[in-house]
């Protein structure tokens, strides 16, 4: 999975970015500090992988990976070269979704490209630059269809729908907004790769007093939430500054640290939790002597697909899975246990994984 952190510029990003993936990118009060959009690989925080590295003794625990791109800080005018101009959007094209991290905290000492704090306003400049580079690509594809159209009848629907869209992205909205009418026009969308098709999942980005009753008060935060329910978008809080501390702490340390200010999880585990679930995402386990091992799929992905993840060949010669939920594996104390309550199952091709899963697959090529 692949993320792109997108904002105005001082709005904590590039700090966000820098506690996410300790990746040490440049972090500094004024714009246009990060000039290449850095990358960072974090690894999906599990808990059941550590359990079950211990059950089985494994030598390996590998978790999934979520990799993240900090794109420079986005400005009025970005998508005709403005700032840092439009070579940064194209690095958002490579992602899965989009964080795009708004400010909602007040502080004379951190300057605001536009001068005061109002997120609404800033998810509008950076969504509209969005809108721009995507009606670009648009009137590039309707330049090639429109050649077509008068003799193919699936080129003249086509260019139909991409009229629609195009009037859709000029008053202002987010393609990912518009209702998809048939299987062709699904289709069709996901092959613009456009900007505003992407999932969005806002950060809100708060003082460290706000964090533990989720900024319940914070006006800001309610608006961006207001906004991201009618845009099929997902919100969480988050304040940059604690999660770049709690990025220098051991894991025991980092506990009693989110303890100490009335936290259950970190910003990290936030963002994972919300990405999974707006990509429809979820992950099943290997575990052995040798390896235990997280891997993330759509949820409703068959065994078959499953098992293709780990190898192609898996899914080739697929016959059965061997399926026991990790926790029924823990409560019986071994896999003999489970076996013999009747919790492990033979599943086939038909079966749909189930987050959480401990698959032993069985295939023959």
């Amino acid at each position: 999975m692949k993320l792109g952190i997108v904002g105005l510029p001082n709005v904590g990003k590039s700090t966000l970015f820098n506690s996410l993936t300790k990746a040490g990118a440049e972090s500094a009060n004024y714009p246009f500090c990060t000039i290449d959009p850095n990358v960072g690989i974090v690894t999906v925080p599990d808990e059941r992988l550590n359990l079950l590295g211990e059950f089985y003794h494994s030598k390996k625990v590998t978790p999934a990976v979520i990799e993240f791109v900090d794109i420079a800080g986005l400005v009025k005018g970005a998508s005709k070269g403005e700032g840092l101009g439009n070579q940064f959007l194209a690095n958002i094209r490579e992602v899965d979704a989009i964080v795009h991290v708004v400010r909602c905290f007040e502080d004379p000492n951190v300057i605001h490209v536009d001068g005061s704090i109002d997120p609404l306003r800033d998810i509008e400049t950076i969504n509209l630059e969005l809108v721009f580079s995507d009606l670009e690509i648009l009137e590039r594809r309707l330049a090639k269809v429109t050649k077509t159209a008068r003799m193919d009848k699936e080129a003249a629907k086509e260019l139909e729908f991409l009229q629609k869209v195009k009037a859709h992205l000029e008053e202002g909205k987010m393609a990912i907004t518009m209702e998809m009418e048939t299987e062709d026009e699904e289709a069709w969308m996901g092959t613009y790769n456009l900007l505003t098709w992407k999932p969005v999942i806002y950060a809100a980005n708060v003082a460290e007093d706000e964090l533990a009753d989720d900024a319940a008060s914070n006006p800001h935060v309610q608006a961006v939430k207001e906004y991201a329910s009618q845009q099929k978008s997902e919100v969480f809080v988050i304040c940059a500054e604690i999660e770049e501390e709690i990025s220098q702490l051991d894991d025991d340390e980092k506990k009693m640290f989110l303890e100490d200010l009335g936290l259950t999880e970190s910003g990290l585990e936030k963002l994972v939790r919300a990405s999974y679930s707006l990509l429809g995402l979820m992950s099943f386990l290997t575990s052995g002597e040798d390896e235990t091992r997280a891997w993330t799929i759509k949820i409703g992905t068959k065994a078959p697909q499953a098992a293709g993840k780990i190898h192609t060949d898996f899914e080739r010669g697929f016959i059965k899975a061997e399926v026991v939920n990790y926790k029924d594996l823990l409560d019986c104390g071994s896999y003999a246990g489970a076996r013999e309550k009747g919790l492990v199952r033979m599943e086939g091709k038909e079966y749909v994984v189930q987050d959480g899963d401990v698959i032993l697959f069985r295939f023959n090529v």
